[in-house]
């Protein structure tokens, strides 16, 4: 299995228990953050990338995780992604380098190498 089977494994085990308490506060966040990212004035794509570096910044590997996936299944170049890290990197800082590292692999899994 690979990171992001595991991943999208783990996130979907993790937020069905999240989500069976029934809090309705929370099941309402789960909805505002899915409608967010729909399609709007801002195409999808775009979105993931902003979400992508948001949380570089925010160094959430879990999130970057996230909007990887998320933009490579809604179709952005491994180019785009590689750009938006950089953005990720001068806002953020050295801090985020760690992240940055861990969000390359993944990248590479994503969309190959090279």
């Amino acid at each position: 299995m690979g990171r992001r089977e595991e991943f999208e494994h783990a996130r979907e085990q993790l937020n069905a228990r999240v989500l069976r308490e029934g809090n309705l506060a929370v099941k309402r966040f789960f909805a505002l953050d899915a409608d967010v990212y729909g399609e709007g004035a801002l195409p999808r794509r775009t979105k993931e990338l902003l979400g992508l570096v948001a949380s570089l910044v925010l160094r959430c590997d879990d999130c970057v995780s996230y909007h990887l996936i998320q933009a490579k299944d809604n179709g952005v170049r491994k180019e785009e992604v590689v750009e938006a890290l950089a953005v990720g990197l001068v806002v953020g800082g050295s801090i985020v380098i760690p992240h940055l590292r861990r969000a390359f692999a993944l990248v590479e899994e994503l969309w190959g190498e090279g």
